[in-house]
């Protein structure tokens, strides 16, 4: 098999085809060794020369594809390095074989994959030869497509190719020069290709070449300029002639999308009257009155796509162009025939059409609602003046009656929309019930998820349908209820859906009718629960009835009896065993305890005291039939409700109150404990012990420092018991090796030390009393973690530890600098050596060791200055193989950490002697690993964070930050500038490392990089320039021109959301309100 590597002699193609059979279809010891050979011939520097004959003569089609391939590689890279005549001579080449192929009816249709391949190879060659080594080229296929129809559809397959590497594809393998470069002569040169395309569509009658041109221009719509599209017959043949016929009608509406994704006010007119006739044309393909959800469910294939189309044609153009159709009046039911189709299309059960749907929806409803509020107040009625605020709740329409608005001329199309968003509400919050790694069950809320977002965006268009028309909303949601009432819709879904939108809407109505309005809801959900028979049907109604109360805390905060009924209405649910219902349960009363707080622990008028006194007395037999999880749930709704109590005495008596019973068991199991170790080897009784510590947690989350006086009573007992458990894991690890750290009790115990540093992080992570944690935490906290930490086994020590650390420093960081050495010294060293050794092992240790660092360097930065100077070199390694690290969190704490670190040896002053010792020890070996990953394909991630801390470097030497010499003194010629050495070290460094790179092209990046570095988007853009050049031979040494950086201000955007948000009623979920 190995004589096709010997590249001395001619090439035996049978011998080649050989090995490819055997790969494609051999097995076992041979396939590996073809799959080895193979590589081996393509990778050679010289298979290129092989090329021809391969693809002549192989009889194989998969070793024809070796052939294109090994082709394709060496266009890609080492194309500008060939002689001129070699490259004209494959030009050639492949150019004739396409046509040989094509001219051949036959093999035109049976070789079409091949040709395909053919095709991308000829468009890699245009890429690089046109226009300046082959100017004639469109001229060249323009002609050539005279040649017959096979040729022609091919040609249009490879304009459409050519499109898409310009447009679609060129960010990560062009540079900005040569891209800008290549679209502007196609611009200038598209007047041949439009003519012919033009001419196909109006002459030809053959559909695959006729498709084939359809194709090719949907790829040239969206960035010719824009007179093809208009100012010529493009758009009546689209819409008139191929749009009604079935084979062009999917490729067609394409086409009219990216007509619609123009915006150009000069063709206002044509926009309007394409839609009109594409609307026409639609309305002959598909009824109006056709249920468009059931015709979708049985449909083919390529019918439901073509629906999907649809639905983007119309969302597209009336996104951008529904202001210029409002604004023709003739066009009017055009306007609502394709607002009718919309909301059709959105009862389609298919996620992503109504997401499409969606944010059309969204937009619309927006935008009329942003009419009413910007209505002139001199206009408007002095009731309206006085009823309407934004976050008053919806007007009510009567009066806006009279006012001229947009709104009204949808008014039948809100009123389906609203009934479809109903129908089609999706689950408010995920909840998920999983196994941690201690083998316990636990729930966890899922922040971000596809059901999640898109519960969000169903929201908003409802709340703002709302406003738009308060009176229709309620009516009927009020139909759909009764509806359940009569079991004419009765269904689990339906029930489920018509709850989850009455929730959403929480805020949209004014408080009056919100609570009118709510009463029924309650009423009507409680007579539906003594209806339906059966536990599981019982138990759906109640859920949804918790589900609506938890989302309207400003009518139960002004309605403390209904408030209290409502809690007791929930405990009762927390002893109904129904799947689901006790978790509702417990959500919905700690939902509601964050809203309304303040009303449990104020004695309200006709009660003998506080209802949290009642609640607390009786927490026993309320949580009876709770899971574990539930009964933590239920402690952190109490803990919550006592945070809101202002006078110390009494909070800290409910305290007491409230962990009486935790406490109680707690002081029982540290006694018995005491006086028999081997009970912590009972697995019950470690339960136990968990479990008290998970209430805690509990208790301690909402009351923060207040949680101080509990703390105490726990605290010293606490940290004797992660002495005696560490002890007890050491002793089983000695006797039974690293195995242990794997058994169920050694699992419980590390629950135990697990818990207790999880409460101690919460605790020093919400309270603000920094000096009494200092004077009484610290000292027994670091004395009963440190040493054991770094004396166990790798696999014995926990990630928490390291969590703790961070947030005990970030905390109170700059008052205990003595205690930081002694954190880093206990530490650094043994973790860095458990994960100093690959990529992957320890993962959380990992996540949480940089976590630490970063809060060092940030907030103890004076404890690394005293680091001896081999653990600092270590702490410099540590930060370098995070860079490194293909975990993102990793990498970019060691990225950050890295940045923050130059700006604190900064402030440092140059005059500092750490500071120069620093920059002249570290400076090159830091430069050279960010340019390291910055230039490995397998860290593209990072990319922003190390442009960052790239352009942070060459700002201190460029702008004469750091004073002294970086490099040694024999290095370079004494006065040398820092700026010319390291100009000169970089340029050694990427020629070594880049061979295929010339000098000049070095020396033109290094330039441009020197000069832009306080530029952010000019800077990344030479970088994506240069990480382009470096795959290929010969590259264009001018090609650095500017780039405009796309990275978008998310956090802004978010904020700028929210401050929108928090301006319509109910737009905001109660949740997210401030109180």
């Amino acid at each position: 098999m190995d004589s096709i590597l010997d590249f001395t002699k001619d090439l035996d193609i049978n011998a080649l085809d050989t090995v490819v059979e055997t790969f494609y279809r051999g097995k076992g010891e041979d396939q590996k060794q073809a799959q080895v050979i193979l590589t081996k011939f393509q990778d050679h520097p010289d298979a290129w020369t092989r090329a021809d004959k391969i693809l002549q003569f192989a009889r194989d089609t998969e070793t024809k594809y070796i052939g294109l391939s090994i082709l394709n590689n060496l266009i890609k890279t080492k194309w500008k390095a060939l002689p001129e005549d070699q490259r004209l001579g494959i030009r050639n080449f492949v150019a004739s074989m396409i046509i040989s192929m094509c001219d051949d009816d036959a093999q035109f249709q049976s070789q079409r994959a091949l040709i395909n391949k053919c095709d991308l190879t000829l468009v890699q060659i245009v890429k690089q030869d046109w226009p300046q080594n082959w100017p004639n080229f469109i001229p060249e296929i323009v002609q050539s497509s005279k040649a017959g129809f096979n040729v022609c559809e091919n040609n249009m397959i490879i304009l459409k190719l050519l499109s898409e590497e310009i447009i679609d594809f060129s960010a990560d393998q062009m540079t900005q020069a040569k891209a800008r470069n290549l679209k502007v002569n196609m611009g200038n040169e598209f007047q041949e290709i439009f003519q012919l395309c033009i001419e196909v569509l109006d002459k030809a009658n053959k559909n695959s070449l006729i498709t084939a041109t359809l194709n090719c221009l949907l790829k040239y719509i969206h960035w010719i300029p824009a007179g093809y599209n208009f100012e010529t017959e493009l758009l009546p043949l689209l819409t008139t002639k191929f749009l009604p016929v079935e084979t062009f009608r999917s490729i067609t509406i394409k086409c009219l999308t990216e007509v619609s994704q123009l915006i150009a006010p000069q063709y206002d007119e044509k926009f309007v009257s394409m839609f009109a006739m594409a609307v026409e044309s639609l309305t002959k393909i598909i009824p109006l009155d056709l249920d468009l959800a059931k015709t979708y469910k049985y449909a083919s294939s390529s019918d439901q796509e073509f629906m999907q189309d649809l639905a983007m044609f119309l969302v597209t153009f009336l996104s951008n162009h529904l202001t210029a159709l409002e604004s023709a009046l003739p066009f009017r039911e055009i306007l609502l025939v394709a607002h009718r189709y919309l909301v059709q299309l959105s009862r389609i059960e298919e996620r992503e059409l109504f997401k499409i749907c969606l944010d059309y929806w969204l937009k619309l409803v927006n935008g009329l609602y942003l009419e009413i509020t910007n209505l002139p107040m001199q206009n408007s009625s002095a009731l309206m003046q006085l009823q309407y605020s934004s976050r008053g709740g919806a007007p009510n329409p009567e009066l806006l009656k009279n006012a001229d608005l947009r709104k009204n001329i949808y008014t039948e199309i809100l009123s389906k929309l609203r009934v479809v968003m109903i129908e089609n509400m999706v689950r408010p919050e995920e909840v998920l019930i999983v196994e941690n790694d201690e083998g316990e069950i636990v729930r966890e809320f899922v922040k971000e998820s596809d059901t999640i977002q898109l519960y969000k965006s169903m929201r908003e268009v409802l709340v703002f349908l709302t406003h738009l028309d308060v009176l229709d909303t309620e009516s009927i949601m009020s139909a759909k209820l009764a509806n359940q009432i009569d079991g004419s819709e009765w269904s689990w879904h339906n029930i489920n859906t018509l709850c989850w939108a009455i929730g959403s809407i929480s805020g949209s109505m004014d408080e009056e009718r919100e609570k009118r309005f709510l009463v029924l809801v309650i009423k009507d959900l409680l007579a539906l629960t003594e209806m339906k028979r059966g536990k599981d049907n019982k138990a759906v109604v109640a859920s949804n009835i918790m589900y609506i109360v938890g989302q309207y805390p400003r009518f139960l905060r002004a309605h403390w009896k209904f408030l209290k009924t409502v809690v007791n209405k929930l405990f009762e649910f927390m002893h109904e065993t129904h799947e689901g219902v006790q978790d509702m349960a417990c959500d919905t009363f700690i939902k509601i305890t964050q809203k309304c707080k303040r009303h449990f622990v104020i004695q309200q008028s006709g009660e003998s005291k506080p209802f949290i006194e009642e609640i607390i007395e009786n927490i026993q037999e309320t949580t009876s039939d709770l899971q574990p999880q539930q009964v933590h749930t239920f402690y952190e709704a109490c803990g919550t409700i006592i945070s809101a109590q202002n006078s110390a005495p009494v909070r800290e008596k409910l305290l007491a109150e409230l962990m009486k019973l935790p406490n109680l068991a707690w002081s029982t199991v540290v006694q018995q404990a005491g006086a028999d170790p081997q009970l912590l080897s009972n697995p019950e009784i470690v339960k136990v012990i968990a479990n008290i510590l998970k209430t805690n947690v509990s208790v301690c989350k909402p009351l923060g420092q207040h949680f101080y006086y509990q703390l105490g009573l726990i605290y010293v007992d606490m940290l004797s018991l992660y002495k005696a458990v560490s002890s007890l894991i050491s002793a089983a690890v000695a006797s039974d090796g690293l195995i242990a750290t794997k058994t169920p009790k050694v699992r419980g115990w590390r629950t135990i030390k697990k818990e207790i540093l999880i409460l101690l992080e919460t605790y020093i992570s919400k309270a603000d009393n920094e000096h009494e944690i200092v004077r009484d935490l610290v000292p027994n906290l670091l004395a009963a973690v440190l040493e054991d930490y770094k004396q166990n086994v790798p696999d014995a020590r926990d990630a928490e530890v390291l969590n703790c650390l961070a947030t005990l420093v970030d905390k109170v960081g700059p008052m205990i600098p003595n205690e930081i050495v002694s954190i880093l010294a206990n530490v650094f060293e043994c973790t860095l050596s458990m994960i100093n050794k690959d990529f992957t092992e320890y993962p959380e240790h990992r996540v949480e060791f940089y976590k630490l660092l970063r809060e060092i360097d940030l907030k103890g930065f004076n404890a690394l200055l005293q680091f001896p100077p081999e653990s600092f070199q270590a702490f410099i390694d540590a930060i370098l193989w995070a860079f490194k690290h293909n975990n993102r969190e990793v990498e970019n704490s060691g990225l950050t950490l890295c940045y923050e670190l130059l700006l604190n040896i900064e402030k440092l002053g140059p005059q500092n002697q750490f500071a120069i010792g620093f920059y002249r020890h570290y400076y090159f070996p830091v430069i050279s690993d960010v340019f390291y990953v910055l230039t490995d394909s397998d860290h593209k991630a990072g990319f922003k964070l190390q442009t960052k801390l790239l352009s942070k470097m060459l700002e201190l030497v460029v702008n004469e930050k750091i004073k002294d010499n970086i490099y040694p003194p024999d290095a370079a010629p004494a006065g040398t500038p820092n700026a010319v050495f390291l100009k000169e070290y970089l340029g050694n460094m990427l020629m070594n490392a880049f061979n295929q790179l010339q000098s000049e092209q070095v020396g033109n990046f290094l330039q441009v990089l020197f000069s832009s570095f306080d530029n952010e988007a000019k800077f990344t853009g030479i970088l994506r320039d240069f990480l382009v050049q470096i795959k290929e031979y010969g590259g264009d040494p001018t090609d650095y021109l500017f780039a405009d950086d796309k990275a978008a201000e998310l956090v802004e955007k978010e904020r700028l959301q929210r401050e929108r948000a928090s301006k319509v009623g109910g737009l905001l979920k109660p949740s997210e309100m401030e109180d």
